[in-house]
């Protein structure tokens, strides 16, 4: 989910606005997401890199967070929506960790559509993690080196317990995936748009899933 700076930028608008109004893309995409029978969406909110922005910009970041949480939580339960988080979010701030906490107990038996965030998250952080953890497995004795498989790998990862990744969208006109569920994305079809994340609806979710439904997925066959 990218642009919200930009959004706000072309809009002569303070930058907290545009964070602001990707919040409301994010609640409309979700709904619109749960109608359509999406199974499984992951949203890219906060990566570990983002720690280098201006602290203001976190502050208001993490206060949107707060909001969202407190404003949702409700309509997730009623929707069937159960909440994930992936990456190191127990990193957040206390009062943070408890709001998500409470909100994925609260959801954990919906099964209509699960809604995964990825909050303090980086790929190559989240590969490092599954790697040690097979090192501690074998140093323990638990695996012999020579029966380490991709599985090992893969059920290591945040995303262990969700489908494979079908298609990964990135907005704003950028063409990187930006340390965004790299092992995950190896054979996902991947979809850029010019478009700005507050300006994402559900129009332009349905771009993304016509330009999905119309390739032929190989998996590195003929």
């Amino acid at each position: 989910m990218d642009g919200n700076g930009r959004w706000a930028k072309r809009k002569h608008l303070p930058r907290a606005l545009g964070h602001k109004k990707g919040v409301e893309a994010v609640r409309n995409i979700v709904r619109v997401a749960g109608k359509m029978g999406i199974e499984v969406m992951t949203l890219y909110a906060f990566s570990s890199e983002n720690w280098n922005r201006p602290e203001d910009e976190i502050s208001d970041l993490m206060g949107l967070l707060r909001q969202y949480i407190q404003s949702d939580i409700n309509e997730f339960v009623e929707n069937g929506v159960r909440l994930k988080v992936i990456g190191n979010y127990k990193a957040l701030e206390p009062d943070i960790v408890a709001m998500i906490d409470s909100a994925i107990e609260k959801t954990a038996q919906n099964s209509k559509m699960t809604l995964a965030v990825a909050l303090n998250y980086g790929a190559q952080d989240e590969m490092l993690r599954a790697v040690k953890q097979i090192a501690t497995a074998v140093k323990q004795g638990d695996v012999e080196p020579e029966a380490i498989s991709l599985d090992h790998i893969s059920g290591g990862l945040d995303t262990a317990d969700l489908p494979p990744l079908d298609l990964l969208v990135r907005t704003s006109g950028e063409l990187r995936l930006s340390n965004f569920l790299l092992w995950q994305a190896a054979y996902a079809e991947l979809y850029f748009t010019d478009t700005l994340w507050p300006d994402f609806d559900k129009g332009e979710l349905e771009k993304a899933l016509k330009s999905f439904g119309d390739r032929e997925r190989r998996f590195g066959g003929r």
